[in-house]
């Protein structure tokens, strides 16, 4: 359909909300200027041609040095600024300890935790939803 006026390619983002013993790892982005230092769910931009799932366990491992296994999808498309959806599922921990290779920082947040840091605005609808796996 490319050269159709009118339409607009929609970015996929998936996000991983990735919980262990009650706790969900939060990342602090360092770029691009306009999102550093917010606070979002591991993950990135979906590849043309990949599942989404796929992709989300790849980012993972690019940013987090971790192998994850996915659980719940959490909500539906959430909306992102302009022409992007946010995917988040929940994932568990099956190798590694969660290094910030690509983030400024990392934190495990408890269900009382949530709201302690500054969540980019795509993000923070999410947090709501997935504070019912953290109890």
């Amino acid at each position: 359909m490319a050269g159709r006026k009118g339409l607009v390619a929609i970015t996929i983002v998936v996000g991983a909300a990735i919980i262990s013993d009650g706790r969900l790892l939060a990342a602090q982005r360092a770029e691009p200027p306009e999102l550093a230092g917010g606070w979002e769910f591991p993950g990135g931009k979906v590849d043309p041609g990949e599942r989404d799932e796929d992709a989300l366990v790849r980012e993972c491992a690019e940013e987090l040095g971790v192998k994850i296994e996915l659980g719940d999808r959490v909500g539906g498309d959430w909306p992102l600024a302009l022409s992007g959806v946010l995917r988040v599922w929940t994932a568990r921990l099956v190798e590694g300890e969660p290094k910030a290779l690509e983030h400024i920082a990392l934190r495990w947040l408890g269900a009382d935790e949530l709201y302690d840091v500054e969540w980019l605005p795509g993000d923070l609808p999410v947090v709501e939803a997935i504070a019912s796996y953290l109890s």
